[in-house]
């Protein structure tokens, strides 16, 4: 796969997102767009642990129907889930069952009501120096950086879990705290 890829619109795209019309619009339309809403960055938060393991286009087919089975990511609904929406969670093909994430995903709905400060905060306090300028090929970007190492530590102190450093800096680009996009690649997002 290029890692840069000139679409019959005549746009330059990042090559990861060119197998589908759904990661081109994830592309084009969000990935890489700062984020601060708190339900969208729970979504955002839920997502990449469901992630885990996984292609991000298995998700992204999935994502309508999480949300559904996660009230729309409303972190106060979530938090009040059971052993029977954990049962319900289990049965329901629409979305990735796997019990560790569907409970880690209830239990962090629940940190979220206790936590002293805005998620959009918290997240974005680990933000980084913006790069001089886009990198030109995708063996340059990091699984990790020392942001997203520092990110995931204060998160699972805090009682998050699933947010291990390579899934917090998912969410860093997912997010728009770091824009991955290649240079040259259309989609401007800072």
């Amino acid at each position: 796969m290029p890692d840069l890829v000139v679409g019959e619109d005549g746009l330059a795209r990042c090559g990861w997102c060119v197998s589908s019309d759904l990661y081109m619009a994830y592309h084009d339309d969000e990935w890489g767009r700062p984020q601060r809403d708190d339900r969208t960055l729970f979504e955002k938060m839920s997502l990449e642990a469901f992630q885990s393991g996984l292609a991000w286009i298995t998700i992204l087919r999935k994502r309508e129907n999480f949300r559904k089975a996660f009230a729309d990511f409303d972190a106060a609904t979530v938090a009040g889930f059971g052993e029977k929406d954990i049962d319900r969670l289990l049965a329901d093909t629409g979305i990735v069952r796997n019990r560790q994430k569907i409970e880690a995903t209830i239990h962090n709905a629940r940190v979220l009501a206790d936590l002293p400060l805005p998620l959009s905060d918290l997240l974005w306090s680990f933000a980084p120096e913006p790069r001089p300028a886009r990198l030109d090929s995708f063996a340059e970007f990091p699984a990790t950086t020392a942001e997203s190492k520092a990110m995931a530590r204060d998160l699972k102190k805090r009682g998050f879990r699933f947010v291990g450093p390579t899934t917090a800096y998912a969410l860093m680009q997912a997010m728009g705290m770091v824009d991955d996009h290649l240079e040259g690649c259309h989609v401007r997002v800072m």
